[in-house]
C-alpha cells in the first residue's frame, strides 16, 4: 500500500512543481516590496539581511566556476558578510574571468529570474528551485557559520514551500524576489566606496582588471549596470507592467 501511494503521489508532486499559481493581489506585491525596501534600505537591518546577499554572491562564483570547468573547493561566509570562493584552475583566461565576474551579478540575475518564474506563475517552481540550489551550496560550505547561515535560508524555504498555505507561499516569494533586487543593486555602490577611499584593493572588479587589464571601474559600472537594469526588468515583471 505504501508503495502504490508514494507511486499515485509522483504525478501529483510534478504537477504541483511544474503547475502554475495564481499572482498575489496587486496589495500584496506592493507590501513586500515595501518589506524588502526595510531590510535593505536601513543600514542595522542590510548588516543582518546582508548574509543572504551574501550566500547568493558566494553561490553564484561557485556556480559559475563549476560550468566552466573549474574544480571548486570550498566556501566560507563571515558573520561580518564577507566570503570567500575558492577553486582551482588556470588562474587567467575566459573561465577565471567568468567566475571572478559572477559574484556581484549573481543576486540581481537571480532575481531577475526569480521575477520572470513569478511572473509566469511559477511560484512553487521558484520555491524548490531555490531550496535546491542551497542544498547544493551546503555541500560546499568550509566553515560554521556559513553551514549555519545556509542552513537556515534553506529550511526557511523548505518549511514555507512544505508547509504554508498558496497565499503565504507567495507573499513569501515575492518578498524574496524583491530583496534579491534591491539587495542586488546595493553592494555595488559600497564597493565603489571602499574604492575611492582605497579599501578594497582586492575586490572583485580589481582582480577583473588584473585579469583582463580593463580598469576596475568599468567594471564596477558593469555591476552598477546588471543590478540597475534587472531591478527595472525585475520590477516590471512583479507588477505586472
Amino acid at each position: 500500500m505504501a508503495s502504490i501511494a508514494a507511486v499515485t503521489a509522483l504525478p501529483d508532486l510534478w504537477d504541483r512543481l511544474t503547475g502554475t499559481q495564481s499572482a498575489p493581489d496587486l496589495w500584496v506585491v506592493i507590501a513586500t516590496l515595501a518589506a524588502a525596501l526595510v531590510v535593505v534600505v536601513p543600514h542595522g537591518l542590510w548588516r543582518l539581511s546582508r548574509n543572504a546577499i551574501t550566500i547568493a554572491h558566494e553561490g553564484g562564483h561557485g556556480l559559475v566556476a563549476l560550468l566552466t570547468g573549474r574544480t571548486l573547493t570550498g566556501i566560507r561566509l563571515h558573520s561580518d558578510t564577507s566570503g570567500l570562493t575558492v577553486s582551482r584552475g588556470k588562474p587567467h583566461g575566459l573561465g577565471m574571468i567568468l567566475t571572478a565576474a559572477a559574484g556581484y551579478t549573481a543576486p540581481p540575475l537571480l532575481g531577475l529570474g526569480g521575477a520572470a518564474l513569478l511572473g509566469a506563475g511559477r511560484i512553487t517552481l521558484l520555491l524548490w528551485a531555490a531550496t535546491a540550489l542551497l542544498l547544493a551550496m551546503l555541500v560546499m560550505i568550509r566553515n560554521a557559520y556559513g553551514a549555519l547561515t545556509v542552513v537556515l535560508t534553506g529550511g526557511t524555504f523548505l518549511v514555507v514551500s512544505w508547509l504554508a498555505g498558496p497565499q503565504v507561499q507567495a507573499a513569501f516569494a515575492y518578498a524574496v524576489v524583491w530583496f534579491l533586487l534591491l539587495g542586488g543593486v546595493r553592494p555595488a555602490f559600497e564597493l565603489q566606496a571602499k574604492r575611492s577611499r582605497g579599501r578594497a584593493g582586492d575586490s572583485d572588479a580589481d582582480q577583473l582588471s588584473r585579469l583582463t587589464h580593463v580598469p576596475a571601474g568599468l567594471w564596477l559600472f558593469l555591476f552598477h549596470a546588471v543590478s540597475l537594469c534587472a531591478l527595472l526588468g525585475g520590477g516590471r515583471w512583479l507588477l505586472g507592467l
